[in-house]
């Protein structure tokens, strides 16, 4: 099984992996830049190529997040800065030799014509891509709901990426706290969910899974993560993650906690922790 974390850059890439080794995590994720801005970011390609040697010669398994000010649905101040940044984000992702970066999908921008936010978010994945050659792809994250987000179906996924001029370069990433959150999983529809994955190509196509719990329940729409096994403040027993996993995780998936670090649990101890009481029990289905 591939368990890691999200880990700080502020020791530069390689300090990054270095850091998921620490953690004993086989996988890490990680802001290409600052995670509040769109600025291009003049980045040492040395210390990528060392973060790249490193997780080969540790094979460990890295990948990128985009800053929160990313959107693919974009305001027409920001439409060539999100496509330059979204550029700069892949330019680093391969030079760290990670698998791809993860955008979340974009949001309603009309309340007239409902499918503006997918004409929108196509053109920029396309102008993007047309211009990107490298082999890191782009992760298209479900979202939560949260202020009318859109991609909560993977309906929606599937079908920007089958609609994209370059679907090869597109993969999936699934957090879970965000399909509990938005009702796209409930704990209790796992197989169903997992069926439609198959029938709809999306499970073929993941990459990533953020292993998220959630500190509100079901369907309300509220993106806060909480530990795996915190009883306390999670509404997703941990049972129904591990079942989840069992059923869609396929061999070679990275499994990444974007849980707190700083609520009573580690993510080293966390890691270890889903070492111990999953690791065995899930790889006897392989």
């Amino acid at each position: 099984m591939i368990f890691g974390s999200h880990v700080s850059i502020r020791d530069g890439y390689l300090g990054a992996a270095k850091r998921a080794v620490a953690n004993q995590a086989s996988a890490f994720q990680y802001f290409p830049k600052n995670p509040r801005s769109l600025t291009i970011k003049e980045f040492n390609q040395e210390d990528a190529k060392s973060c790249k040697d490193f997780c080969l010669k540790h094979q460990l398994y890295s990948v990128a997040h985009t800053s929160y000010s990313t959107s693919i649905t974009p305001s027409v101040e920001k439409h060539d800065l999100t496509i330059a940044s979204l550029l700069n984000d892949l330019e680093i992702t391969e030079a760290c030799g990670s698998i791809g970066v993860v955008v979340l999908f974009g949001s309603q921008i009309s309340k007239t014509d409902p499918l503006a936010s997918y004409h929108l978010m196509l053109g920029i994945l396309n102008c993007v891509l047309s211009k990107w050659k490298g082999s890191s792809l782009i992760l298209l994250e479900n979202n939560a709901g949260t202020k009318g987000a859109l991609g909560t179906t993977l309906e929606e996924l599937v079908q920007i990426r089958n609609l994209c001029e370059y679907p090869e370069k597109i993969g999936f990433c699934l957090d879970t706290c965000h399909a509990f959150a938005s009702g796209l999983w409930n704990g209790e529809n796992t197989e169903e969910l997992i069926e439609k994955g198959k029938s709809l190509g999306y499970c073929e196509q993941l990459k990533v899974i953020h292993l998220n719990n959630s500190k509100y329940p079901t369907g309300f729409k509220k993106d806060r993560h909480a530990n795996i096994f915190n009883s306390s403040n999670g509404y997703i027993n941990a049972d129904q993650l591990k079942h989840l996993v069992k059923s869609l995780v396929l061999a070679g998936i990275p499994l990444i906690l974007e849980t707190h670090d700083d609520e009573g649990i580690s993510h080293r101890k966390e890691i270890e922790m889903l070492k111990q009481k999953w690791e065995k029990s899930i790889l006897e289905n392989f």
